[in-house]
Order: structure tokens, then C-alpha cells, then sequence
């Protein structure tokens, strides 16, 4: 980016990050450098300052603030905000987000832990957001929340538990659209490979109508605090159309393992499950399906392949629902 003369080496980049991290600085954004971060100060003052395809990059330690992010970035040329788990982003008083994601389109967000707040990361009008390896946990309510038509994100290969702390039966572990809209279209989500549980007291993955097309595959489940209040009583529950729900293993629901509903008419339609496996020893609800489509029909289907497996509860589908391949 920009022209070559004005490129610096790696070398170079290297040595004036870590010069400027010692002067108490984040070093300057723009044309895909990297800049050191090792306060919440400077992690701010980075996040106002970045540009497409910068990489800011956290030294380990305790980050104290409500983070926001502004600047689109590219498909081409993504910033990145990366660090290890020991990297901890929260909040002075538990209020609010740790990190919002706001018009912040073609954002990598990696490796980083998020905690002690109201939300984790919300992400809101911006495309093509990634969350890849963070941990999301201590939250009173949901981990991560695409929303405002945040369209082509992916939340992969993370880990949130212990959400929904302040007792109302919320905390979901993510949330893809608004509840009772449909002007949110946060379409085409990809939930891969997550771990979530134990102590997420809502749905695991909550996929609200008036979204469409995404994908939940490969992810773990632990129900383990489900609290059944507002009908949290299941790992996933799908509202929007036309859904993949693949490969996923859940164990611990109060209830059953995976719900669709129609929520508003033309909505929780299209739903494929195939390859998942549901444990459902221990679960007392009124359900015990693998999989519960209770609105089922020719016009709304919800399409169950013989792959998926269960043990314990009444049975891999609810009666009305055709396995078929």
C-alpha cells in the first residue's frame, strides 16, 4: 500500500514500535504497520487511529476501558487487533461493552480475552468481522452480538462460558440479529468450531429472525447453568431462514438440544441439521428432542438428515418432523 519508497523494512517497523511503546506511545496507523499496544490508553488511542491494514498488537496484561472501533477497513487489507489470552480486556465498572465494533467493516479480532462487563463485543453495522481464538467470559449479559445488519462475520475456534451473571436468564454465548425486527438483517454468520459453556445462562447461539443464510458447525456445547428462564433451555435456537446447523456436539440442557421456532410468520424456515449429536441424560423439560421444530411444515420445513444421533430424552426429533437424507 501507498508506494514503495515510502515503504519501511520490517526492520524498521520493528525497531520504531517497540522505541515507541517505550515512550509511552502507540506507534503511528496506517499503511500496514504494526502497532505495540501496553496500556488501555494507547490500545484507545490505536483503535481511533487505525487504518486498512494496520496490525495492533497487545503485550500481555490487564487493558481497562470501554473499547471502540470506528474505522472500516477492506476486504483486501483487514486490521487485525491481536494478542494472547493474557491479553485481558474489561471494564473499570461492568457496564457497558469491552469492545464494539461500530461501522467497523473487515476487522480481525484475535486470541484476546474479554471480560468484567455487560457484553463482550459488540459488533454493529460492519461486514466481514472475524472474532478468531478469543475468550469471552464474566459478562451479566451476552458474549458476542452481530447486530445492525453485520453481514459475512465468523466467530471461530473460541471459547465463552460464565455469561448472563446478573440472574434475568439472559447471557447468551452469541446473538445474531435483534429480537422482534426484521430490519436486522445480520445475514450469513459463520459460528465454527467454538466452545461454549459451561455457565452460559442463555442459548449458547441465539439466531433471531429477519437474519438469514449462516452457518453453525463443529462447535461444542456445555449447557451447565441454562436457566430456562425466557425459554433458555436449549444450546441453539434458530428464528431466522435458511440455516445450517452441522456437526455440532452438545451435552447438559435443561430442555432440548436444538429449537426452531417461528417467532414471526415466514421466519425460522429452511433449517438443515444434519451430522450433530445431542446428549440429553439429565434434561427434564417438557421436550427431550435432539431436535425440536415444533412449527414444522410444508411452507416453513426444517429438514433433519439421518446422521444426526442422540442418547437419553424421547427421541431425535419431535413427532411431525420427517428424517429424511
Amino acid at each position: 500500500m501507498g508506494n514503495t519508497t515510502g515503504r519501511r523494512s520490517l526492520a524498521a517497523v520493528a525497531v520504531a514500535a517497540t522505541l515507541t511503546a517505550l515512550a509511552g506511545a502507540p506507534a503511528a496507523a496506517g499503511d500496514g504497520r504494526t502497532v505495540a499496544v501496553v496500556t488501555g490508553a494507547q490500545l484507545k488511542a490505536a483503535l481511533q487511529a487505525a487504518a486498512p491494514g494496520d496490525t495492533i498488537r497487545l503485550a500481555d496484561g490487564v487493558y481497562t476501558g470501554n473499547f471502540k472501533a470506528t474505522a472500516a477497513a477492506r476486504a483486501d487489507a483487514r486490521i487485525t487487533l491481536t494478542g494472547s489470552s493474557r491479553a485481558v480486556l474489561r471494564t473499570s465498572t461492568g457496564g457497558g461493552n469491552v469492545l464494539h465494533l461500530n461501522g467497523a467493516s473487515y476487522w480481525t479480532v484475535q486470541g484476546v480475552t474479554l471480560t468484567h462487563a455487560q457484553k463482550g463485543m459488540m459488533i454493529d453495522a460492519a461486514a466481514g468481522v472475524v472474532v478468531d481464538g478469543v475468550t469471552v467470559h464474566d459478562l451479566t449479559m451476552e458474549g458476542v452480538h452481530f447486530r445492525t445488519s453485520s453481514t459475512d462475520g465468523v466467530l471461530r475456534d473460541s471459547w465463552i462460558h460464565d455469561t448472563g451473571q446478573d440472574g434475568r436468564g439472559m447471557g447468551e454465548g452469541v446473538y445474531v440479529g435483534t429480537a422482534n425486527t426484521l430490519s436486522d438483517r445480520s445475514d450469513r454468520v459463520q459460528i465454527l468450531g467454538n466452545t461454549f459453556g459451561p455457565w452460559v445462562r442463555g442459548e449458547a447461539v441465539d439466531l433471531k429472525e429477519g437474519t438469514t443464510g449462516g452457518r453453525v458447525a463443529d462447535n461444542t456445547f456445555d449447557g451447565t447453568g441454562l436457566t430456562g428462564r425466557n425459554f433458555d433451555d436449549s444450546w441453539v435456537d434458530v428464528k431466522g431462514n435458511d440455516y445450517v446447523i452441522e456437526g455440532n456436539r452438545g451435552v447438559n440442557t435443561t430442555n432440548n438440544g436444538f429449537e426452531v421456532h417461528t417467532q414471526v410468520p415466514g421466519w425460522g424456515c429452511g433449517t438443515v441439521f444434519r451430522g450433530n449429536h445431542a446428549d440429553l441424560n439429565g434434561a427434564t423439560g417438557s421436550g427431550r428432542y435432539a431436535i425440536h421444530a415444533i412449527d414444522h411444515s410444508a411452507a416453513c420445513p426444517t429438514r433433519v438428515t439421518p446422521d444426526n444421533t442422540v442418547t437419553g430424552g424421547r427421541g431425535l426429533v419431535n413427532p411431525g418432523v420427517p428424517v429424511t437424507p
